[in-house]
């Protein structure tokens, strides 16, 4: 090797030393700032427990928008603005009750219906149930078993799967299009069993669809323990044909107006190169959202808040992008990605996991994942190990047709659905701690992806 080409080798060498120095530096700032005068764990005190659940279209949802656009105005960012989107409005009604019904025996059971889902009649319902695992066993008992009865899908999440948001894709199928497979076959109701790991009475709701051709009929979701009742019972040979019976009151409205909130830091050397962190400001109405998505909704914020206090004068424009809708309808991301036609996403960081310890980032793209991964040593220090293929995020999905990059930031997964659409996701159950952990491993990727782009 000649003494020029040596020369300059150590001069690269010594200018990515000193650049990896100066980050280490201002992400010590960052959780240095975040763990000693944080914010994000008195606005989602706040956002639980003086508004609490925040369903699209709701009172409480509009006033989620006010409060958190007031608090990001308040923290001085170059622009805080409102971007307005028509949302469903779907209300729950009255408590649901339900009822396993055997002989003359009437067994109470915890439930809650679904969103989107219709009502049942004003009296209720009540009809013979039959236990299917998945939509190929439905099909098998076709039009002659299924008509006229209540279908109970009954199929757990994988309980083998290390990452349990793994095991809820692959179990919430039944959900989101059992009324739809099992109203093909005359199906008068559904029952599914709450995507959860854990054995409990608590019923978790979420989203499920219909479609115009094909009759609607009413669902709910039964909590794990009380599916296992059901299904004991249902094995048991008998004369007494064992009924389900249940009642709800929800009611689907007309589309209202809403908004997603978004704040901005403007960059300094390539403002057309935009970066965001979001998280979903709606949630489901049966608990407050602390963990879905309160946390994600508070992160980011205290993301961009962080670099704001550091006087952190950003290279790429940065964006604090709080969604409205991701719970029934997604209209939020919708409307945010096609706004977005024209512009330069390059990329998105999403926070819907829950509160929990920061684990590390999930991305959607190869190419990035291999650039980024130089930077898991600047994130060891605070026992985040890994940048590698994972999920973006419900939100920023559709900015993938913009070519942008997106990022899911992902905290332990083991507790999260525990109290996901749940009445139990309140905001006793969010550790300040693991709160602002997270919040800072959002703010440090903001910074990265400022100073350096994707690589692209």
């Amino acid at each position: 090797m000649n003494k020029f080409l040596s020369a300059f080798l150590l001069s690269v060498s010594s200018l990515y030393a000193q650049a990896q120095s100066t980050d280490s530096v201002m992400m010590k700032r960052i959780y240095n700032e975040v763990l000693t005068r944080g914010k994000c764990y008195e606005n989602l005190d706040y956002l639980s427990n003086k508004i609490g659940g925040r369903l699209s279209g709701s009172l409480q949802a509009q006033q989620a928008v006010d409060y958190t656009f007031g608090v990001l105005k308040s923290y001085g960012f170059d622009s805080v603005y409102l971007q307005e989107l028509m949302v469903p409005h779907w209300v729950r009604g009255a408590k649901e009750i339900g009822m396993i019904v055997k002989g003359t025996q009437q067994i109470p059971v915890h439930i809650c219906a679904l969103g989107n889902s219709i009502a049942t009649p004003k009296d209720g319902l009540r009809a013979p149930v039959i236990e299917v695992r998945n939509f190929k066993e439905l099909e098998a008992m076709g039009t002659e078993r299924v008509k006229g009865k209540i279908v109970f899908f009954n199929r757990p999440m994988e309980p083998t799967h290390i990452t349990t948001g793994r095991a809820y894709g692959e179990a919430g199928d039944q959900r989101g299009s059992g009324a739809i497979e099992a109203a093909k076959y005359g199906a008068v109701g559904v029952v599914v069993r709450s995507l959860t790991l854990a054995n409990d009475t608590n019923p978790h709701t979420g989203m499920m669809r219909y479609v115009d051709s094909i009759p609607k009929i009413p669902a709910c979701a039964i909590s794990t323990k009380d599916a296992d009742e059901l299904s004991r019972l249902l094995k048991i040979r008998s004369a007494a044909v064992v009924s389900f019976f249940f009642k709800q009151n929800c009611e689907m409205l007309p589309d209202v107006k809403s908004y997603n909130v978004i704040a901005e830091m403007r960059g300094n050397e390539k403002p057309e190169e935009i970066v965001i962190a979001g998280g979903h400001l709606d949630s489901w109405d049966n608990g407050d959202g602390a963990h879905d998505d309160g946390a994600g909704v508070t992160q980011s914020m205290e993301a961009l808040r962080l670099l704001k206090h550091l006087n952190y004068k950003p290279k790429r424009t940065l964006r604090c992008v709080l969604f409205m809708n991701e719970e029934n309808g997604v209209k939020g991301g919708i409307k945010y990605a096609d706004e977005a036609t024209g512009t330069k996403h390059i990329a998105a960081i999403e926070s819907d996991a829950g509160g929990f310890t920061p684990r590390g980032f999930g991305l959607d793209d190869s190419i990035t994942i291999i650039m980024m991964q130089k930077w898991v040593p600047l994130f060891q220090p605070y026992s985040i190990d890994w940048i590698k293929q994972g999920w973006g995020g419900t939100d920023i999905g559709p900015l993938k047709k913009h070519g942008t990059v997106l990022i899911g930031y992902t905290p332990d997964s083991q507790r999260y659905f525990d109290y996901h659409h749940a009445a139990i996701d309140t905001f006793d159950k969010v550790n300040k701690r693991e709160l602002e952990l997270g919040a800072a491993a959002i703010s440090s990727m903001l910074y990265l992806l400022s100073e350096y782009g994707i690589g692209k």
